[in-house]
């Protein structure tokens, strides 16, 4: 079995890293650059950003705030939020992340995955899709998108396939129904993108502690897991989420001190 990663997630909203339910009831409840360098030094592996008000109020991504938050990590780093055309992509990616993520603004223009894929190579492209449960769907899961408050009428499976046709190295599926609960994955929607696609695919939504992370890597067949809330309240550091997972018998990346990182 590969590694599998354990990714913070830092929802920033007007600078500040925010946190609701549902994508609802948001508190800002710190500064994501200072963030950011806690959970670099706890060991995670990945980073991601997300700008989540910049697609639906129309603007670009915080290329400032990314930029900062670069300094502080060495690590992937992803981001997303408001990116619209390959040059968004690229202002990104000079600022210093290894990664984008399109969702809203790749199911209004699917082209922009195959663009970016062509222009920076598949392993920069995150497709990110909030998936709500639906029966009338195939997959029993619907695609929505401007953090959760429009419907489309696409299948979450289908969609996922079609994002790895056109080029994305990565999915991200998030569920709605599970977000910022803390109750644990939703392992079911996870599993299917998981196993109806050839690219990782990255659990998000629902973690309140360590065993749900053992739940989606085996139940749900997740490449990665995201997590936010139970480190963002200090309840758990990210090392005592990986010896959970490791005493499970999951492989993870386990290291010692890691290279300081410049002032905030």
């Amino acid at each position: 079995m590969l590694q599998k990663r354990v990714i913070v997630c830092l929802d920033v909203r007007d600078g500040k890293t925010t946190k609701g339910v549902r994508f609802e009831g948001n508190v800002d409840i710190g500064d994501p650059v200072e963030m950011a360098r806690a959970c670099y030094e706890q060991g995670v592996d990945e980073l991601v950003f997300y700008d989540i008000t910049a697609s639906a109020e129309g603007r670009g991504i915080m290329i400032e705030v990314v930029r900062r938050v670069a300094e502080q990590i060495f690590i992937p780093f992803c981001v997303g939020g408001g990116i619209a055309t390959t040059d968004d992509m690229r202002a990104v990616l000079l600022a210093g992340a290894e990664k984008v993520s399109v969702n809203s603004q790749a199911v209004r223009n699917p082209r922009i995955i195959r663009e970016g894929a062509r222009r920076f190579g598949n392993q920069a492209i995150v497709l990110g899709m909030d998936a709500l449960a639906d029966r009338r769907m195939p997959s029993g899961y619907r695609v929505v998108i401007n953090g959760g408050r429009v419907q489309t009428d696409l299948d979450a499976l289908e969609w996922a396939r079609e994002a790895e046709r056109l080029g994305a190295g990565e999915i991200v599926v998030n569920s709605i129904d599970a977000d910022g609960t803390r109750d644990g994955y939703e392992l079911e929607v996870t599993r299917v993108i998981a196993t109806g696609v050839g690219v990782p695919v990255v659990a998000s939504g629902g973690a309140g502690v360590p065993g749900h992370l053992v739940e989606v890597f085996t139940r749900g067949a997740a490449d990665a897991a995201l997590v936010a809330s139970m480190v963002h309240y200090g309840e758990y550091t990210v090392d005592d989420i990986k010896k959970v997972v490791a005493d499970a018998g999951i492989p993870v990346r386990r290291q010692g001190a890691r290279p300081e990182a410049g002032p905030v």
